[in-house]
């Protein structure tokens, strides 16, 4: 009894798991798409920020380097600039704030790829399980069929189009695979922007006595420094 339910079941459920897999490839496409727009719309030229920036601290000028900055898109920036509202609190702040800044807005520009890596692993598997309760239903007709021309002709077609489940796990898995490793780069790359422009304003604060050269808003520090 419990055997023919769960027949019956998989005659339902082999074409179930092409729905599936259909509809988690339209999700996968649309994550893709709106994490390259998201990427694209935030790009920056980090090593051109950094040297900009730096100028501006050279001059002792945080508000002008941070008004620079509010003209940017970018998640580097966002970090930098609030960095840079500690600038007079001396390098361990900023390095702080910088430190804590990345892991902030991480769950924000990682967004989606948690969905895309597990349909990447997991997609062929799926469509492996709609082939084998496909595989099912074709033998079960086959048990049917008595020698008919006709019933096994039946079959042979059950079992290629049970085949094609696999096929379809496959093709769904491959560009979301492409592109979680593709936006994981990304992200990956946008964590060094920040570094890398981070290390440049320490390394500007390090270059002063005690860190602290600025022109509004400094004048406290700047008299501690002197002292």
């Amino acid at each position: 009894m419990l055997v023919q339910k769960l027949l019956s079941i998989a005659q339902v459920s082999g074409q179930a798991v092409l729905y599936i897999l259909l509809a988690l490839s339209v999700i996968s496409i649309g994550i893709i798409l709106e994490r390259y727009i998201y990427f694209w719309r935030r790009r920056i030229d980090a090593a051109a920020v950094g040297r900009k920036v730096v100028d501006y601290l050279r001059q002792g000028d945080v508000e002008g380097a941070r008004a620079y900055l509010e003209t940017l898109p970018g998640v580097e920036v966002e970090v930098i600039r609030e960095a840079l509202g500690w600038y007079p609190d001396g390098y361990e702040a900023v390095e702080q704030v910088i430190s804590g800044g990345i892991k902030e807005r991480r769950q924000g520009y990682e967004s989606g790829l948690l969905f895309l890596g597990t349909l990447g692993n997991n997609a062929p598997f799926v469509g492996l399980f709609g082939t084998v309760l496909g595989i099912v239903t074709a033998f079960r007709e086959l048990a049917g069929a008595a020698g008919n021309s006709a019933g096994m002709n039946n079959v042979m077609t059950g079992i290629a189009e049970a085949l094609v489940a696999t096929a379809v796990g496959i093709l769904v898995a491959l560009p979301a695979v492409i592109a979680y490793n593709s936006l994981t780069k990304k992200c990956q790359d946008l964590e060094e922007h920040v570094q890398s422009i981070g290390n440049l304003i320490l390394a500007q604060m390090k270059s002063h006595k005690d860190g602290y050269h600025v022109r509004h808003g400094g004048a406290k520090a700047a008299a501690r420094a002197e002292a």
